[in-house]
């Protein structure tokens, strides 16, 4: 995929932002970071034994595992649809032209509900990938390669 020059490119996951800026041209590609977000958003998951999260009944020592409600899946959907927003924001600004979005699979769906026509219109492509602890030119050579 072809990253032109001052285009935007996000790289998100559920809980990391990364904006970078396109310096060099679509044959050399120079990623350069605008913004980096991150939200704090532990597993919700007992790190110890990998087992739901537990909560103790007011009356008795009887346990009970807490499955109804997954709280990191719902903050990774808020992220992304502030993602979205951020991006209909910079769109209408006119902060950029071209957009590429790198995300894993499941952000990019979610990401996808919320995006604002602007942002339809100057994205240019998409990868469903996760990419957002990689270093920036290793970032670079997946998205030019695919």
């Amino acid at each position: 995929m072809q990253i032109d020059h001052d285009a935007m490119v996000l790289v998100a996951d559920g809980r990391k932002l990364l904006f970078f800026r396109n310096k060099g041209d679509g044959v050399y590609p120079q990623l350069e970071a605008e913004t980096v977000r991150q939200q704090d958003n532990p597993p919700d998951r007992d790190q110890a034994t990998d087992a739901p999260g537990r909560a103790f009944n007011s009356v008795g020592s009887h346990r009970s595992a807490m499955e109804q409600v997954d709280f990191h899946d719902l903050e990774e959907q808020r992220f992304a649809a502030e993602a979205a927003d951020i991006l209909k924001r910079r769109a209408l600004a006119n902060e950029y032209e071209k957009l590429i979005i790198v995300a894993p699979p499941s952000t990019l769906g979610e990401l996808r509900k919320h995006y604002h026509k602007e942002v339809q219109d100057r994205l240019v492509g998409e990868l469903a990938k996760d990419l957002a602890n990689h270093p920036v030119l290793e970032i670079e050579k997946i998205i030019a390669g695919a």
